[in-house]
């Protein structure tokens, strides 16, 4: 009978040990994601994902850790160049002990060259440098991205369901009495995003007619985007596709919402700006609000799941955001049904 694997806390206390590289690394630094460790050397970044359920996949097992580390890799090098450098094995030696690469294989890390933090969009919001030509020079690659994705076979009904369906499963997320959050208030918001779709879903219908939803990033964040040269957009939702269908007025309208939570609502327009010029197409504002609150609802979603296993963060960290978020839902909302 084969010797037992170490356990998963013996693999993050190994590689967040700067000794355990086969290279020189001044320090490691550890970050927890919801689904990830992520391990920070000098130079390159090492994420180990945690043996959890994610739609659908059982990420307990080995074999499903592994596909999901190499498609991980594949989808993001979509929108980035010599970031993603492949995968890595986390093995044991005949000792037992663990190493990187050989031996038996205990798990896999997604191998990544380490960017420049003073590079990332939200770094550069926080200390108020953001350069609007690297930003619009990332926005022209996105739109040039989507350009190059076929569309999505899904017809307009599709189109409004899929995204009702969102608005329910939001719902039951923020009705948690974990999340703390005011019910009235989250009744309001998600009877209001349901009666825009019933009352103005023509502004959908359009999007699927003119075949505008495609497979897109799927978490277009500031601290996903990093304006070196050329620009890189990273951490896609690699483990949902149905997740990464959508507008992609949808995906830069969270980029734009989540700029103007960190204090930037001004690059919303250099945002859409680009936009527009690199793909001549220019979004109903009315329907740009909608799509903001949806997504704000969804982080309010995910803040209020993470309050029953916090992290770094703590409870009431994660019950603030979710009040934040589910305030941004509402502002766009009521701009969203104002007209």
């Amino acid at each position: 009978m084969s010797a037992m694997l170490p356990d998963f806390a013996s693999r993050i206390a190994f590689l967040s040990d700067a000794r355990s590289y086969p290279f020189a690394t001044s320090r490691v630094e550890v970050v927890e994601t919801h689904m990830s460790w992520v391990f920070l050397t000098d130079r390159y970044a090492y994420k180990l994902k945690k043996p959890i359920r994610l739609d659908g996949h059982d990420l307990a097992l080995l074999e499903e850790r592994e596909s999901q580390c190499r498609n991980e890799v594949a989808l993001n090098g979509r929108l980035s160049h010599g970031v993603y450098l492949g995968i890595a094995a986390l093995g044991v030696s005949a000792q037992g002990e663990l190493q990187l690469g050989g031996g038996r294989v205990a798990d896999w890390l997604v191998w990544m060259r380490r960017l420049p933090e003073e590079l990332m969009l939200d770094r550069l919001i926080a200390l108020g440098r953001v350069d609007e030509g690297r930003l619009v020079a990332c926005i022209e690659r996105l739109a040039r991205f989507y350009a190059s994705v076929p569309p999505e076979p899904i017809t307009p009904p599709e189109y409004r369901a899929r995204i009702a369906a969102r608005i329910v499963e939001n719902l039951d997320a923020l009705r948690l009495p974990q999340g703390g959050l005011p019910a009235l208030e989250v009744e309001r918001v998600a009877s209001g995003q349901l009666s825009f779709i019933s009352t103005r879903g023509a502004k959908l219908d359009e999007r699927a007619d003119r075949r505008r939803i495609i497979e897109g990033h799927g978490d277009l964040r500031p601290e996903h985007i990093c304006l070196e040269s050329p620009p890189q957009v990273i951490d896609c939702l690699e483990f949902s596709r149905e997740l990464r269908v959508l507008d992609p007025i949808e995906e830069l309208g969270f980029l734009a919402m989540e700029c103007g939570r960190l204090g930037a609502p001004q690059l919303d327009a250099a945002i859409f700006g680009a936009y527009g010029r690199a793909s001549g197409d220019v979004p109903d504002p009315l329907l740009l609000h909608f799509h903001k609150s949806v997504s704000a609802c969804v982080r309010a979603k995910l803040a209020v799941w993470h309050v029953a296993e916090p992290g770094p963060r703590g409870v009431q960290e994660w019950r603030r955001r979710a009040s934040e978020y589910l305030g941004i839902a509402a502002r766009h909302l009521d701009a969203a049904m104002a007209a």
